[in-house]
């Protein structure tokens, strides 16, 4: 798999001119959602005008990163004339990027794509790492590939098209990565005035965020070893997402927040991470990211999504769980009742 080059810009119209033509293409097509359109789209409009550019624009949400609008790509880009020679640009956040890249990946078996992240969730997971996908039989994710794009532009300044709670979702994968990473990282993330934040520091620290998420996908780029480090909080995170999407839907950071709670739960109790860790680090997701009004009646069901896991072998659920910050314990498992345990602590905790 060819790695992507990843750039913190600060030009985006030029280093996007410069990765267009790193490019080689006969005609360019650009993927959008409703929401990116109208809001990110005025800051590279004149640039992809002159390039006349195809706009590809799909309806926005998670719900709809899905066969239909699969097809709705697929279709565009023929009608629209695209080669195995063209060259798709997802600007959006992570459903954009996880659309496209799939829908580039698979068009005449696979055509240059280039991810400009335009929420933080993006930026700093969906955007970087080669996983391309949609989701399929109500379950997240369920289908596709590992395909890097040729480059991932990423330019904070986007950001400040978001509102509190996007970037509170894209703000839990980076304290994802802090605890997979050090102490220091840990720490800085768990002060950081979330409900207030500072963008210019921000930045730096979606940098660093992003740097932790690269080191680990070189290493292993497939997901056979180390790269399962970055699944923390996922198992349960996933299961809660699926769980919410047939009630009332949450962002896919908050899933992966409270799926931290529960799998810290588990550290703990089955590896030794610190309970006082755990304690501070739960604190910081109960008072930024809340509650979710799950019962011990929904157990069953939570415990049934999580059998769906991509990272399960032999219908076992697989964890990834700490010893300490930074001290990753890959394929771990838990009984169902070690499971129950820990949706326990997430009711009451």
């Amino acid at each position: 798999m060819m790695k992507s080059r990843i750039i913190i810009s600060q030009n985006i119209a030029k280093e996007l001119t410069d990765a267009i033509a790193s490019c080689r293409h006969d005609r360019l097509f650009i993927l959008t959602d409703e929401t990116t359109h109208r809001l990110c789209w005025p800051v590279l409009d004149e640039l992809l005008h002159a390039q006349e550019a195809k706009v590809i624009t799909t309806p926005a949400s998670d719900t709809h990163k899905d066969v239909t609008s699969l097809m709705q790509v697929w279709q565009e880009l023929s009608n629209g004339g695209a080669t195995r020679h063209s060259c798709l640009v997802n600007l959006g956040g992570g459903m954009v990027t996880d659309l496209g890249g799939f829908a580039a990946s698979t068009f005449k078996r696979g055509i240059n794509f280039i991810n400009i992240p335009t929420t933080l969730l993006a930026m700093v997971d969906a955007s970087v790492g080669g996983k391309t996908g949609i989701n399929f039989n109500g379950l997240k994710n369920e289908i596709g590939v590992f395909n890097e794009s040729r480059f991932v532009l990423i330019d904070t300044q986007f950001l400040q098209t978001l509102d509190a709670k996007n970037i509170s979702s894209g703000y839990a994968e980076m304290l994802k990565h802090g605890l997979i990473s050090d102490e220091k990282t840990w720490n800085e993330l768990i002060t950081f005035p979330l409900m207030q934040p500072d963008l210019k520091k921000l930045q730096c620290m979606v940098a660093e965020s992003v740097k932790v998420k690269e080191r680990i996908v070189e290493q292993d780029p497939h997901e056979q070893g180390i790269r399962k480090a970055l699944n923390l909080g996922h198992t349960f995170g996933h299961a809660f997402e699926s769980w919410a999407l047939k009630r009332s839907p949450i962002l896919h950071g908050y899933a992966v927040a409270f799926g931290l709670i529960c799998e810290l739960y588990l550290s703990c109790f089955k590896v030794g991470f610190p309970t006082e860790r755990m304690r501070q680090t739960v604190s910081f997701i109960r008072e930024n990211y809340g509650y979710l009004p799950v019962t011990c009646n929904d157990y069953d069901e939570l415990i049934a999504l999580m059998t769906h896991d991509k990272k399960n072998t032999n219908g076992i659920i697989n964890f990834t769980l700490l010893g300490n910050i930074g001290d990753i314990r890959i394929n771990q498992t838990a009984t169902d009742e070690e499971i129950k345990e820990a949706l326990d602590f997430f009711r009451e905790g």
